[in-house]
């Protein structure tokens, strides 16, 4: 279940931060790009601290996205879309950044708390509880996500009782 309220205009999503400079004519590598290949590709456009930029172009720098903007980018800024423009994702599908700050609990009501973080595994994703608990993203574990009411429900026996 995608939420399109979640995705509101004042809500930005970060999709990459400024690297090192490539080269002479304004090129810097992208750490951390987004997957989404159309993101950086010439003529898109990314916020640099919340002002427009156009990607004027773009390469492959060692295997590295480097891209060059149609105005200077401080190293380290952070490269940012706003939520409304991101595609929407097929149900069942759903950004990390919609998942920060909701509610876990287990089936049965036990309250482990909320979504700090959900980090890129090997095998799957993992939500990290802000009570240090890890979880892993597959459907043994996640039983069901409401954007809308702001929880997440996972099965029993993935956390130890206390």
């Amino acid at each position: 279940m995608s939420a399109p309220s979640s995705r509101s205009s004042n809500r930005w999503v970060a999709v990459g931060r400024v690297g090192r400079s490539h080269g002479l004519d304004g090129y810097f590598v992208v750490e951390g790009a987004s997957d989404d290949p159309e993101r950086f590709a010439e003529g898109a456009t990314v916020h640099v601290n919340r002002e427009p930029a156009r990607v004027v172009g773009a390469k492959q720098a060692g295997g590295r996205l480097a891209i060059r903007l149609d105005r200077a980018a401080p190293r380290g800024s952070v490269l940012e879309v706003p939520a409304s423009e991101l595609p929407v994702l097929a149900d069942g599908s759903y950004y990390a950044f919609e998942l920060i700050g909701l509610a876990v609990e287990e089936e049965g009501g036990r309250q482990l708390g909320r979504v700090q973080d959900v980090v890129a595994g090997v095998a799957n994703d993992v939500l990290e509880l802000e009570s240090g608990v890890a979880l892993p993203m597959v459907g043994e574990c996640v039983r069901s996500i409401d954007l809308v009411s702001g929880w997440i429900v996972v099965a029993r026996g993935f956390v130890e009782e206390r």
